[in-house]
C-alpha cells in the first residue's frame, strides 16, 4: 500500500507514459503533473477540435489527482467499468482523489485507461 503521494504519482505516471506511444503527448510532464491529449484534428458534438484531452495525474497537497476524460464521451459507459474501489474515490465528474494506492485501484486504473483508450480509438480521436 503506497501512501506517499510522490510515490502514488510516479506509480500512475508509470501507467500512463506508454499510452504516449500510442497517439497521445503531453502538455505537462514534470515531476508533480503529467497529462496525456491526443492532438488529432476532430469534431466533437458539432465543434471542430485540434485537440482532445484523455488522462492527467497530479500532486495536490492533501490527495493525487486522477484526471479521466472518458467519462465525458461516455459518462454511463466508463462509470460501469469503475471498480467501486475506485468509484468512490471519484470527486465530481472526472476527477479521482487518490490518498492510498494499492495493487487493486492500480489494476482499477490500469483497465479505465484501457477502456478508454479503446473508446477514443472507437471514436477516431486518437
Amino acid at each position: 500500500m503506497k501512501t506517499d503521494f510522490i510515490e502514488i504519482f510516479q506509480t500512475i505516471r508509470a501507467v500512463l507514459q506508454p499510452y504516449t506511444a500510442q497517439g497521445f503527448s503531453n502538455r505537462i510532464n514534470s515531476e508533480t503533473t503529467f497529462d496525456l491529449w491526443s492532438d488529432m484534428n476532430v469534431v466533437i458534438e458539432g465543434k471542430k477540435r485540434n485537440e482532445v484531452y484523455f488522462a492527467e495525474v497530479k500532486i495536490f497537497k492533501g490527495h493525487v489527482g486522477f484526471y479521466f476524460m472518458p467519462v465525458y464521451a461516455e459518462p454511463e459507459k466508463m462509470k460501469e467499468i469503475f471498480d467501486p474501489g475506485l468509484l468512490k474515490l471519484l470527486k465530481g465528474k472526472s476527477c479521482f482523489r487518490i490518498k492510498k494506492l494499492d495493487d487493486t485501484l492500480l489494476a482499477s486504473i490500469e483497465s479505465a485507461l484501457a477502456e478508454g483508450f479503446r473508446l477514443y480509438k472507437e471514436k477516431g480521436w486518437v
